[in-house]
């Protein structure tokens, strides 16, 4: 233990051995693949160019089972399980479901409303055995903290679970972007499930999103070597949804676990911090599935249906490699996740400035292109010796 009732070589521990275990069962599974057959063929809208394995959720969930197994075994740790919570239960039950979902889909192309059925019975399960939302805190006016019943918090927290999936999901289509949006996202969750634990003295509520997010991110981290570009591996919708599955858990579980009575009320950020972490590292997963939705449903087709218009496609339009693509979206999603994170941590002055400083880090990093003169058609030289070469691939060039 290293301050007040808060874990962290516990939770440390179980990070590292998330991360190990992930990392040594994803080559077993990738051979098995291989030998099988079992690799992802080159869709239209992909930006791979050859066939690659794609169950790798499969050694994350490996991974995932492993760590909490340990840190069921830690005597730092067990109050966030049975009987004292039933929490970490409720997590394993649906992340099991959902893998199922996600590697009967990655090996045999379910339907898009056969896939959102399993993804909806994955969440029920959960929400059924302890992951629902209890209280609300809405901070406008005097504030208000209003109390949900079960069947209210357990639809709320359902459909929220089943939109963070696909909202993974979505954005899981360039090499090691899910898995370091997990790492990410599931870091500044844990930050704050730290911060909570050292204030309110080890409170036994925010010791599931803790361990939740130590093992999201030992698994995250531990299958990214594999995954990021060029990758070997494909997490597939079995790691995708697992991802967004765990995110939800997390999320869910630490919503509300603020002491209200520890604050002012003139304290609005602190109040109101389990939202704002929770949205910040949600963001661009969410608004990259709001945008997609909204795109589709204007050209009359399926929410579902799959095209080539996401944020990291669009990036990559834009004249990012692949590899820069990914480390835009990962500053991007830091920025704007240990941006709000900060906020129940240090001064709000304090906050504010750091906030902007990764805010125009970010978006400067998106602007290389422009600023190395990359961004769109690059000019035709005509070959040497040609009297009007130059002056032809100029006009070529403003024409297009």
């Amino acid at each position: 233990m290293t301050g007040a009732g808060v874990p962290l070589r516990e939770l440390g521990l179980v990070l590292l051995v998330a991360a190990a275990i992930t990392y040594l069962a994803t080559g077993p599974v990738r051979s098995l693949l291989v030998r099988t057959g079992r690799v992802a063929e080159v869709r239209k809208r992909d930006v791979h160019t050859q066939p690659t394995p794609s169950v790798g959720g499969l050694a994350m969930f490996t991974g995932f089972v492993c760590a909490v197994f340990l840190a069921q075994q830690l005597p730092a740790l067990t109050r966030g399980f049975a009987p004292i919570t039933p929490e970490m239960t409720a997590v394993l039950a649906g992340a099991f479901a959902i893998v199922i979902v996600g590697i009967v889909d990655d090996l045999y192309e379910l339907g898009a409303m056969t896939k959102l059925l399993g993804q909806f019975l994955a969440a029920i399960i959960m929400c059924l055995m302890g992951i629902a939302f209890t209280v609300f805190y809405v901070p406008f006016g005097e504030g208000t903290t209003l109390i949900l019943d079960q069947m209210q918090g357990m639809v709320i927290a359902a459909v929220f679970t089943v939109l963070l999936v696909n909202a993974v999901n979505f954005v899981d289509g360039i090499d090691g972007l899910a898995a370091g949006i997990g790492v990410i996202a599931g870091a500044a969750i844990l930050v704050f499930s730290l911060t909570v634990l050292h204030e309110q003295g080890g409170a036994v509520s925010a010791y599931p999103p803790a361990i939740i997010c130590a093992a999201l991110v030992g698994i995250c981290a531990g299958f990214l070597p594999h995954n990021f570009e060029p990758a070997r591996i494909f997490m597939g919708d079995s790691g995708a949804m697992l991802i967004g599955l765990l995110l939800a858990a997390a999320s869910i579980s630490a919503s509300g676990k603020i002491n209200m009575s520890l604050y002012g009320t003139a304290d609005l950020v602190a109040l109101i911090s389990p939202i704002i972490v929770v949205a910040a590292a949600i963001a661009l997963p969410v608004v990259d599935l709001v945008w997609a939705v909204i795109r589709r449903t204007a050209r009359g087709q399926s929410p579902f249906a799959a095209d080539a218009g996401h944020i990291h496609h669009r990036l990559l339009r834009l004249g990012h490699t692949h590899r820069r693509t990914v480390l835009v979206l990962y500053f991007w999603v830091a920025a704007v996740a240990f941006g709000a994170v900060s906020f129940s941590i240090v001064p709000v002055r304090v906050a504010v400035v750091f906030t902007a400083v990764l805010l125009l880090g970010a978006f400067l990093l998106t602007l290389v292109p422009l600023m190395a003169g990359k961004i769109g058609p690059k000019p035709v030289v005509a070959p040497q010796g040609s009297g009007e070469g130059r002056g032809r691939g100029e006009i070529e060039h403003a024409r297009r």
